[in-house]
């Protein structure tokens, strides 16, 4: 048991110092907010579409 938890140990701290090596690695608060409200703004085009084309085709008399 002690051998396992110094080898998860020993593997945290390598991985724990990889990381911090590279800050660039991964995405920035500022690219993941940029994203979401990138998508909210193309749920809000798309709910705005399917409105007007839904109230458009109730419209046309057969």
């Amino acid at each position: 048991m002690c051998a396992y938890l110094t080898v998860l140990c020993v593997t945290l701290k390598a991985r724990w110092n990889l990381l911090r090596q590279q800050p660039e690695a991964g995405y920035s608060t500022e690219t993941v907010l940029v994203t979401a409200l990138l998508v909210v703004l193309a749920l809000a085009v798309i709910a705005v579409l399917v409105a007007k084309v839904t109230a458009k085709s109730k419209s046309i008399e057969l």
